[in-house]
């Protein structure tokens, strides 16, 4: 079937597995990996090809990464390198990790709440199936105006956008149109796909839109923390690195090795999720993808909240270590360090010396914990009264979390000399993370999870790659014979060594 003058020749997948490590390593699109195949020498020696190698058409490299995602092997690069660190004796049987994120821009476009809906009715509409004519026959009167007005043309109304009694009447125009795609979709949202478009129509509704006292539709005010932002890639989410930096698209979690600096895992996370909701599965993945025991964790003060604490200390089979500082007060501002809470007693005492019993009430996820309430005439009587008490009616109320006694825990240890040692550490991953912005991860190329997280991993194993020939010219380790004997005959061995 495959001869070298007849038929379509076949395209090894160690082939390919080269071609997207150099691809995501050089940060170049399917088309100009294809072009550095056939024209670049250093490609042409790192895969052990001939100079007259003619290459193969760009959509293979796509096909090859929808095999991948299939067969549960998005994975594959990464951790086969994860298994040569080891097999060198780079990475130890139990390591100590250094976790953060960076930001990273989503694939779609970012579109205001009027396109949102005219791309939601639209995206709804043809979820239906009634962007092809056949399917129109039968719709009259209000459906057949919306169906024609929504897909047979896509463009924003012709408006004076700076005009805001036009802006309100166009919102008016396209909420009254979601509501009636909405009830038009009722009778199928047993399709999987119009359940799907629905479901994203009425949350862009429920994000973006509010009614006046009379009724009337209108924007809202703020930004709902899981507001959707493209129709395009519904999966993207505002994000903030810091109270002035925003961002629309993706956070990308990180963890490196701290010892050999080489990267343990590397995740997808959204973007309007604060970093410490990633931990706990970070060392889940890396003790189950790399066969290893995570003994300690070092990160910054997004990570240690009372859960990530408490998990730390009761994870399965042994403690997990974590270093992270915990945040502390506004400056000026009296903290809730401050109080001295004796949670055998169930009091607290204020730095002005005010003791209250607590009260048992019950947190956001219906846990028990302990509410101190300060009155407000002592409080009014301290010296500190302004740089504590934040309320105009009531004085300083304090809550204990459920995991207080971590917390505590931490706050006394963070004062310590040997946290300090420890946490001066963390500043490696800021370099790996540099490395990766460095090789494209800044910038999202693909829309949906799975083809997300392969990118992500096959940045991280061209990262990793390049690490390993590091450490193994740092450390006098001979690295061929451990790509052989860990690889085998999957990846162009002799041509990434040369390279």
């Amino acid at each position: 079937m495959y001869t070298l003058d007849n038929g379509r020749p076949s395209l090894p997948p160690s082939l390919m597995c080269g071609v997207l490590l150099l691809q995501f390593y050089d940060d170049v699109s399917d088309g100009e990996a294809v072009e550095r195949l056939k024209f670049d020498l250093r490609w042409k020696v790192a895969l052990g090809l001939p100079l007259d190698y003619l290459g193969f058409d760009p959509s293979s490299l796509s096909v090859f990464r929808g095999r991948l995602l299939d067969n549960g092997e998005e994975r594959y690069a990464f951790d086969r390198f994860i298994q040569v660190g080891r097999g060198a004796g780079f990475i130890p049987d139990r390591v100590s990790l250094i976790v953060d994120t960076v930001a990273a821009r989503g694939a779609g476009a970012v579109q205001d709440t009027y396109t949102l809906l005219r791309k939601g009715i639209r995206k709804l509409l043809r979820a239906m199936g009634y962007d092809v004519p056949g399917k129109r026959q039968g719709l009259g009167g209000r459906a057949k105006q919306l169906v024609a007005g929504y897909l047979d043309e896509d463009r924003k109304a012709e408006i004076d956008w700076s005009d805001p009694a036009e802006r309100a009447r166009q919102l008016g125009v396209l909420v009254r149109d979601a509501e009636s795609a909405l009830e038009l979709a009722l009778e199928r949202v047993d399709e999987e796909g119009v359940r799907s478009a629905g479901w994203l129509l009425t949350k862009i509704l429920g994000d973006d839109v509010v009614s006046d006292e009379h009724s009337n539709p209108q924007l809202g005010e703020g930004t709902a923390p899981d507001r959707v932002v493209s129709v395009t890639d519904p999966e993207m989410r505002h994000g903030r690195k810091s109270a002035s930096k925003r961002f629309d698209g993706f956070k990308v979690s990180v963890a490196t090795e701290a010892g050999s600096e080489l990267l343990m895992d590397v995740a997808d996370m959204a973007a309007s999720e604060g970093d410490g909701r990633e931990l706990l599965p970070a060392v889940a993945r890396v003790e189950g993808h790399a066969g290893v025991e995570v003994g300690r964790v070092i990160g910054d003060g997004a990570y240690p909240s009372g859960d990530n604490l408490a998990g730390c200390a009761n994870h399965p089979g042994h403690p997990v270590d974590l270093v992270s500082p915990l945040g502390r007060p506004d400056e000026g501002k009296v903290g809730k360090a401050a109080f001295r809470i004796d949670l055998e007693a169930g009091k607290a005492t204020c730095p002005g010396g005010q003791e209250v019993e607590g009260r048992k009430v019950r947190d956001e996820k219906r846990r028990p914990v302990l509410k101190f309430a300060f009155d407000r005439t002592k409080c009014e009587s301290c010296p500190l009264f302004s740089r504590c008490v934040r309320s105009k009616k009531h004085g300083r109320v304090v809550h204990t979390h459920y995991h207080e006694s971590h917390l505590q825990a931490a706050r006394q240890r963070q004062e310590t000399a040997e946290f300090k040692e420890l946490y001066r550490t963390r500043s490696a991953v800021e370099r790996k993370l540099a490395e990766l912005v460095e090789h494209g991860l800044r910038a999202t190329r693909y829309v949906g999870k799975g083809k997300r997280g392969l990118q992500r991993l096959w940045t991280g194993a061209a990262v990793n790659l390049k690490r390993l020939f590091k450490l193994a010219e740092e450390r006098g380790v001979e690295l061929q014979g451990v790509l052989m004997a860990t690889l085998g005959g999957s990846l162009p061995k002799a041509g990434l060594i040369a390279a």
